[in-house]
């Protein structure tokens, strides 16, 4: 297989870049425009081409690209060019951005230029900030000339970076990386518009009538001062906060301070409307969001933004301004319901069951609950006859929520008090701190292994800390190497530049992010390796699945594929049996899904 490195220069201005809008809208705009195009197959020299759109389509057209894996540092820009605006499908993507994700981290820039300091294999051009506003048209022969140079370095830099980055960089994400990148650049999805836009009219309507039911202008409640003044006026006394980034004092008028949300369950139904009022107005989430699907759907398909390695923990995430890893998933579903299978097709969404659960208790060597897991014994409930000292088939529905939350809470060290927030957050319930506190030792009592593997996650802090080697879990799958955790995918989970205070409890570790130092402790530690190990093992199910399926999108533990009508059964049967697969590291894993099928995302039931 041939590696084709390329590289797009494109048209750009201070309002049309891919700082101002989204690569979707930037590609499929009439403005957009190809400048040129570098090109380097294998280890040749790299060519510069410049020209109309049918000059540089034909010169691109000799390649054999059914042969040949596409490199470029941005491949969900650079791949999107080659198959939206040539047609141009090759055998495999990969990505020097991606990897560059993977073997370093989240928290440190990946942009071409800090990659080629990073290495010292030479420096990224400036020439770019010259063609700000040109067409085509608008160079000289000389600065085409200098633009095609810059061009080719960037070739050349992106070329010897995979050399030395993908050398040994495991060969199961590269084909992940492929993967991922195929959701955005080779779009198959549809978008039902006409849902879109009853569901706009109705957020809209809905923001009017809460507006009207406040008895205040939109004026009032989008300003701090104002609104304070209205809530005066009701006879209720505004709250405040010191910020945090002034130090200063504020009103504590956030979704997320406790005091706002207050009153949002005020006694006062005047205050109470405000609030409501205040927080739908506010929050436009949801209706900017309705708007850019309803702007996609009238360029193209859906292209599925997902970005690989976008967590510290190597999952993926949201990209392009369309988070896919967050649409609603109770209640109001019409996004998820717009997003439709393409003529002729199916989609089925299959869902890891409790996957974090699964994989903490088997870490720890908690063998009474993989054992559970494994017969599939209602977990939720078992633990709930331990905290209310009742038989299994005694259990009530608001004592299995308690279990459960206990089971998918607990598990990473959570104390008392964020237990019952956490408990009357998700369903109302409000438990005394006593009761809270009671709970949380009964979980432990009954998972003395987790807690135990709690321990040895703060152990391995110190031995990040001190650079020593340290393996835990179930047949040693975890160890560290030097300020990182290596992962079954052969990736390091890094903690850069960790460091400790010495406090009351022992030592406080930390460690450097991109927002400041963040801390890091056993039960977190603990969070981390589970949400990564769970991620490997979705990684591994989710080739299984593209090896006959069209994989579309991956929100968190599930994966989404679109498949051809009359193959529902068989398909469903596979994909449920891949999502069961437990790969060869990890044996004796109790893994479990579900899956739905429809004829939309939302619709998968």
């Amino acid at each position: 297989m041939d590696l084709i490195t390329v590289d797009f220069e494109t048209y750009y201005d201070r309002k049309f870049s891919l700082s101002k809008i989204t690569t979707e809208e930037y590609i499929r705009s009439d403005k957009f425009q190809v400048i040129g195009v570098g090109v380097k197959v294998n280890n040749g020299q790299t060519e510069w081409v410049s020209g109309s759109h049918e000059v540089i389509n034909e010169y691109l057209q000799q390649f054999d690209w059914q042969s040949s894996m596409v490199l470029a540092h941005n491949t969900m820009f650079d791949g999107a060019i080659l198959n939206w605006i040539f047609n141009i499908r090759p055998r495999a993507y990969t990505c020097t951005l991606c990897i560059a994700r993977a073997l370093h981290g989240t928290q440190v820039s990946g942009s071409l230029k800090a990659v080629a300091v990073r290495y010292r294999i030479g420096e990224k051009g400036t020439e770019v900030l010259d063609a700000l506003g040109k067409h085509l048209d608008d160079f000289s022969v000389d600065e085409l000339a200098a633009y095609g140079d810059y061009c080719i370095n960037d070739v050349e830099l992106t070329y010897k970076l995979f050399g030395l980055m993908g050398a040994n960089f495991p060969r199961q994400e590269l084909k992940l990386i492929d993967c991922t990148l195929r959701m955005f650049v080779e779009p198959v999805l549809d978008i039902d518009t006409e849902a879109l836009r009853e569901h706009l009219t109705g957020i809209r309507s809905h923001k009017e009538g809460l507006v009207k039911s406040s008895h205040v202008t939109k004026d009032i409640l989008m300003s701090n001062d104002k609104f304070a003044d209205a809530l005066m006026d009701a006879g209720f006394v505004p709250p405040t906060k010191v910020s945090p980034t002034t130090g200063k004092k504020t009103y504590a008028f956030a979704k997320t301070d406790k005091e706002f949300q207050a009153m949002l369950k005020h006694n006062n139904p005047i205050v109470k409307a405000m609030a409501e009022a205040r927080l739908g107005i506010k929050s436009t989430l949801e209706e900017t969001r309705t708007q850019r699907f309803i702007d996609i759907a009238g360029r193209g398909v859906l292209p599925v933004p997902i970005k690989y390695y976008a967590a510290h923990t190597g999952r993926w995430g949201g990209d392009d301004k369309i988070n896919m890893q967050n649409l609603p998933s109770r209640g109001n579903k019409s996004l998820k319901d717009s997003i439709r299978a393409p003529e002729g097709h199916t989609l089925i969404d299959c869902d890891s069951s409790q996957i974090e659960a699964r994989v903490l208790a088997w870490l720890a060597g908690q063998d009474d609950l993989v054992e559970s897991f494994d017969k599939g014994e209602d977990v939720y409930k078992k633990m709930a006859a331990d905290i209310y000292y009742v038989e299994v088939e005694d259990v009530t529905k608001e004592q299995r929520f308690v279990g459960k939350t206990a089971i998918l809470g607990a598990g990473y060290g959570m104390g008392a008090l964020r237990f019952k927030e956490q408990l009357k957050a998700q369903s109302g319930v409000d438990i005394e701190t006593s009761e809270a506190q009671r709970i949380i030792s009964v979980y432990r009592a009954s998972n003395w292994k987790i807690a135990q593997f709690w321990r040895n996650c703060q152990n391995m802090l110190v031995s990040m800390y001190n650079k020593d080697s340290a393996s835990i879990g179930t047949n040693k799958l975890i160890s560290s190497m030097g300020q990182a955790i290596k992962l079954p995918s052969g990736l390091l989970m890094r903690y850069d530049d960790l460091d400790f205070e010495q406090g009351e409890k022992g030592k406080e570790f930390s460690y450097l992010t991109r927002k400041g130092r963040t801390r890091i402790y056993g039960g977190k530690v603990t969070e981390n390796i589970c949400q990564a190990v769970a991620r490997c093992i979705i990684g591994e199910q989710m080739l299984l699945i593209a090896k006959k399926y069209k994989v579309v999108m991956t929100v968190h533990d599930s994966i989404v594929c679109s498949v051809m009508e009359d193959e529902i059964e068989q398909a469903q049967t596979y994909i449920e049996k891949c999502m069961r697969y437990v790969p060869t590291w990890c044996e004796g894993m109790p893994l479990d899904c579900e899956s739905g099928t429809g004829k939309s995302y939302g619709g998968c039931e």
